[in-house]
């Protein structure tokens, strides 16, 4: 009689245990990490078993941000970027004596530079300097890159 009553306790265990397994499988994701420490060999079959999991999860993620997307609210522009700022003299000569946000200072000497075909032709990216232009940027050719941070140095 004993074994009677264990047999039907543990069919019904591994009945439970088959259910929250799925859910086991986020748990699993946290353990990989600790198995990529081992050698490659065993870190190997813990990625196969982790792809499964990220199929299965995939459809639940997809569903929750279709619901977020809707109530998105628009962004708001940061006030530091709209700050208008006083140009230096040999700035204001390309870009004009007013107050502007960094913003627009950056796109009236692009506007300049394109006016000017200013734009090295081999290296798109290279900002040949003009008379007005050598004041501002202190040397003969500048990158886009550098654009923004010597501007700023002529922003206050």
């Amino acid at each position: 009689m004993a074994t009677a009553k264990k047999t039907p306790a543990k069919k019904a265990a591994p009945a439970k245990k088959a259910a929250p397994a799925k859910k086991a499988a986020a748990p699993a994701k946290k353990a990989a990490p600790a198995k990529k420490a081992a050698p490659a060999k065993k870190a190997a079959p813990a990625k196969k078993a982790a792809a499964p999991a990220k199929k299965a999860a995939a459809p639940a993620k997809k569903a929750a941000p279709a619901k977020k997307a809707a109530p998105a609210k628009k962004r708001t522009p940061n006030a530091a970027f709209m700050k208008a700022l006083t140009p230096s003299a040999a700035l204001g000569a390309v870009i004009g004596a007013a107050a502007v946000p960094r913003t627009e200072a950056v796109s009236k000497i692009w506007t300049y530079i394109k006016k000017n075909g200013l734009q090295d032709k081999a290296n798109k990216r290279a900002i040949n300097a003009d008379a007005k232009l050598k004041a501002v940027f202190g040397k003969d050719q500048v990158t886009m890159f550098e654009l923004a941070g010597i501007l700023g140095k002529h922003l206050s």
